[in-house]
């Protein structure tokens, strides 16, 4: 039964994963016909709404009571699904066709950005080896975006995309990581709360935007083109993705289920190779550093978490294995 659920819980969290990295490409293909707000809005507004109804036939109306956290909820939501989706796609559309590489690259990133958040938050500091890991990491962003030369963040107009995909994968480490401060809510009411609360409000600052005059609204012919690119956006990395993650996680734990957030950016790599795109030997490079460092870091906080328990008594020893 172990093995199996071991197994199971592996293939959701892959095909989850392996969702996130094709949903840039299709973005990519979309942003022909429609800018990167409205898109995003246009996405997840029936995500939210299905949610919702999901969980007031599971869990009724009492679920959608914060309990005093209503401004909590709604700044992790802001922070996933406003920060995050609004920024990852606009700025890889300002990169155009490098942007598709770099974002999926973003995603995989924020399970170590997180670690950072934490830090600054609850003091929380992260051993020596996570913190070389995490420069590394970032060495292997700046050789996508850069190709291996170094001055054109400071002369060819991609720093500012970057600072804004960094921005993107802040705010979703920011709502994974607010996903464990509300005991007692299951995954279902988080996601749907949250979702629903960020969507709303990505929808307001997107309609204020386009009042400005600082994007246009699509047409109606616009929005037909892009149907295809919006079914598979809203049900596989939107919904889909979400249970098969969530599940993945309950069954493997957070621990071991991280490590399959490397198939995002391979996903985009072979998608991108299908597609003709000429992929860089320094792309490649940075995927791999990025990947590597993700896993040596993993493999690192397994070793310190197994002294930890190897130093507690064995009474100690059995309940936090229970509670892990």
């Amino acid at each position: 039964m172990m093995k199996n659920n071991i197994l199971i819980g592996g293939i959701l969290s892959a095909i989850a994963a392996a969702s996130w990295g094709a949903m840039f490409p299709v973005a990519n293909h979309a942003f022909n016909y429609i800018n990167p707000f409205y898109f995003t809005i246009i996405r997840y507004l029936p995500v939210a709404v299905i949610l919702a109804i999901a969980l007031y036939f599971m869990e009724g109306k009492k679920a959608f009571k914060t309990n005093g956290n209503g401004f909590k909820i709604w700044v992790y939501g802001t922070m996933g699904f406003t920060i995050y989706n609004l920024f990852i796609f606009w700025g890889q559309d300002l990169l155009g066709d490098p942007g598709v590489l770099l974002a999926s690259i973003m995603e995989a990133l924020a399970p170590v950005i997180s670690v950072l958040i934490l830090w600054i938050l609850h003091n929380s500091r992260p051993y020596l080896f996570t913190i070389l890991t995490i420069v590394g990491a970032f060495v292997g962003v700046l050789l996508v975006i850069t190709n291996g030369d170094f001055s054109v963040l400071f002369g060819s107009g991609r720093i500012i995309p970057l600072i804004i995909l960094l921005l993107a994968a802040a705010g979703w480490a920011a709502y994974t990581v607010g996903g464990g401060e509300f005991d007692g809510w299951s995954v279902l009411r988080y996601s749907a709360l949250s979702c629903l609360y960020g969507t709303i409000t990505a929808t307001i600052v997107v309609i204020a935007i386009s009042l400005f005059g600082w994007i246009d609204v699509p047409t109606l012919q616009e929005v037909y083109m892009v149907r295809y690119n919006m079914y598979f956006m809203i049900f596989v990395p939107g919904l889909l993705a979400l249970i098969f993650w969530n599940q993945g996680v309950a069954m493997l734990k957070p621990i071991n289920a991280i490590l399959f957030i490397n198939f995002a950016p391979v996903t985009t790599v072979v998608i991108q190779m299908i597609q003709g795109y000429r992929i860089s030997f320094f792309e490649y490079l940075g995927v791999f550093i990025v990947c590597l460092m993700i896993v040596l870091n993993n493999l690192y906080q397994r070793m310190m978490l197994k002294r930890k328990q190897d130093a507690l008594p064995s009474s100690s020893k059995s309940q936090e294995t229970r509670t892990a």
